[in-house]
């Protein structure tokens, strides 16, 4: 049995904050939820990280465990930006409705399949392909029973406003019929430049429908989210009066794009925002909140105290499995080459592009610490920070060198170059503080580490616009060989 041990444990403090529970830390922006046999299955956005579209399952709305993904080879027909995929189930199928890069296109709304949450997902290829891009696809059946989709036209994109639209979808779901139909658009003060994420639920007479409006990431985001209803699905649609109705609070900014669930006779909705702590280093992250119907039949989510959570992270990989475990991820760019044998995680340098697998961070300070087999290895391994595949901080061994590097925009500076006496193996040590301050550490006891740069590296630069920062051991490009690892751990620090 593998030793690879990760443990998530959550405080339960209590506090006069308002009633809301991080209970997906880490990277997991656009999260959708349904309800699947007796358990609930949930995704989230991975967009240039690979394998696509985590699984998670949960008996609770609180704990949840990674059991597969989607995706774990990309669609043929599809590259990059993996996107807001939407996770549903009906008539004994569960089906993913997700946004994706066209080869050679723009965004497309793509739909797959499967028998079960856990897979095997069979892809049906993209649906919904319009000029300036179509996302965030969301499904749901009118008065008669007839299957409809709903999505964002991404006119933002090209200056112009977001039209909301419907339009029915065969049984099959491999083909739209008739004529697409508008339900709404960014046509007031407070949602700015679009609006998105659509997600809707049927309570009483009225079909809801959670939107989000404004900018929806980056240090400057601007997210807010609102609701509006229709009797019909074809609408006529009404946005409520005292919108926005999730806004941001004093640990969480910039709330939106989810879906709402229901659980034991109350109604929660599942969606993201930044802590404000970590921004953009640690991402847009999973929360539940609990909302309520008011008696005039519109919906307001509960303020009552609740306790939030604070989650600690201790990850130990020891790479004593057969493969490699499934919460590591690797760019869509550039599929990484991995063997996982005899207690050690073999890594192939790939000519022209780093080879890397890379963890989420769930804190703005943590260390995390790269056990190399200096012996074995016959490239250069190192530990990096990394925001994508053009901009990263990595500290590298080769032979009897340490190489500081700064990747940024795609161009290299070597920041530190040391000497280190040869071993058999070598701990490389990142510690991160603010989610940006990088200091390396090098030694041949992982209790005993000299810090190598004096000063921290400013790693503000790192984070692309959709994407939190993640931890990864990497081979060095360029290079022939194979870098070799014993083991891998990171843990959170105190601030």
């Amino acid at each position: 049995m593998p030793r690879c041990i990760y443990v998530l444990v959550f405080l339960f403090l209590m506090s006069n904050t308002k009633a809301q529970r991080l209970v997906l830390p880490g990277d997991f922006p656009d999260p959708s939820i349904a309800k699947i046999g007796d358990s609930y299955y949930a995704s989230a956005t991975t967009s240039n990280w690979m394998p696509a579209f985590p699984i998670l399952k949960s008996n609770d709305l609180v704990n949840w465990k990674l059991v597969d993904h989607a995706f774990k080879e990309l669609p043929e027909w599809a590259d990059y930006y993996f996107w807001a995929p939407e996770i549903s189930y009906d008539n004994g199928k569960v089906y993913l409705y997700y946004s994706a890069h066209k080869k050679g296109g723009n965004l497309c709304v793509g739909i797959a399949s499967a028998d079960k949450p856990e897979g095997p997902f069979k892809d049906h290829g993209p649906i919904i392909c319009e000029a300036a891009g179509s996302i965030d696809a969301f499904p749901m059946r009118d008065e008669k029973g007839k299957l409809h989709i709903i999505w964002k036209e991404d006119g933002n994109s090209v200056r112009k406003p977001t039209p909301i639209w419907i339009q029915e979808l065969n049984e099959e779901r491999t083909a739209v019929l008739g004529e697409k139909k508008l339900l709404f658009l960014n046509d007031l003060p407070w949602e700015a430049n679009l609006v998105e994420g659509v997600s809707m639920m049927r309570h009483g007479q009225y079909i809801y429908a959670f939107y989000a409006a404004a900018g929806c990431c980056g240090i400057g985001c601007t997210y807010q989210s609102g609701i509006a209803r229709s009797k019909s699905l074809a609408g006529p649609w009404e946005k409520y009066a005292n919108n926005p109705v999730l806004v941001n609070e004093a640990q969480w900014r910039c709330p939106g794009h989810g879906t709402p669930v229901e659980k034991d006779n109350k109604f929660y909705f599942l969606y993201h925002a930044y802590d404000s702590a970590g921004t953009v280093y640690t991402g847009r992250q999973g929360l539940v909140k609990e909302f309520v119907f008011t008696a005039d039949g519109w919906v307001k989510f509960v303020d009552a105290p609740q306790a939030p959570t604070k989650p600690i992270q201790t990850k130990t990989d020891l790479f004593d499995g057969s493969v490699l475990q499934n919460d590591w991820q690797w760019s869509v760019f550039t599929p990484a080459k991995t063997s996982v044998a005899n207690g050690l995680l073999s890594l192939d340098a790939v000519p022209g592009g780093a080879n890397y697998v890379a963890q989420k961070t769930l804190s703005p300070n943590y260390k995390a610490t790269a056990e190399i087999n200096s012996k074995k290895s016959t490239a250069s391994a190192g530990i990096s920070l990394v925001g994508d595949e053009k901009n990263q901080v990595t500290a590298y061994l080769r032979n009897n060198r340490i190489e500081l590097v700064q990747t940024r925009q795609g161009k290299d500076s070597v920041l530190l170059t040391q000497a280190v006496s040869r071993s058999k193996k070598t701990y490389l040590a990142m510690q991160v503080a603010n989610g940006k301050d990088i200091s390396f550490f090098v030694g041949k006891n992982q209790k005993a580490l000299t810090p190598l740069n004096a000063k921290p590296i400013d790693g503000t630069f790192l984070p692309p616009w959709d994407r939190a920062l993640r931890v990864a051991l990497i081979a060095k490009a360029g290079t022939a060989g194979t870098a070799m690892f014993d083991s891998f751990e990171m843990q959170e620090l105190a601030k």
